[in-house]
């Protein structure tokens, strides 16, 4: 339910009719679920699923609410008939995740390194 719901999202925001916000929060919020690196890891004893049960479903009901109903229900559609048939693999997209997490452990990288650098 939440991988289809999800795909759903990165669906809705591809189309046309979705405003710009709601694309920016729809795209925010399936990158992070579609990400394979978490903000807080899994292995962290009960906080390491936080994210999972918190920050997703909290991003998908705001989302659900900024896409238009018919835009949605014609995304959850195409997105179920598209898991049965296999699941979608995008490169593209799994290129830009991979990109942004490498830009941020590079920024903070350098943050840390210069906060320690001037001691």
């Amino acid at each position: 339910m939440l991988k289809a719901e999800t795909y759903a999202l990165y669906l809705a925001v591809r189309d046309p009719r979705t405003p710009w916000y709601a694309k920016l929060l729809a795209g925010s919020v399936a990158a992070y679920a579609l990400s394979p690196i978490d903000l807080i890891p899994d292995f962290i004893p009960v906080f390491g699923y936080l994210d999972d049960l918190l920050i997703v479903p909290l991003g998908i009901w705001l989302s659900l609410k900024a896409i238009p109903a018919e835009v949605m229900d014609e995304a959850r559609v195409r997105a179920t008939r598209s898991l049965e048939d296999g699941a979608p693999a995008s490169r593209g997209a799994a290129a830009v995740v991979v990109f942004v997490w490498m830009c941020t452990a590079i920024a903070v990288s350098w943050l840390v390194w210069r906060m320690f650098a001037r001691r």
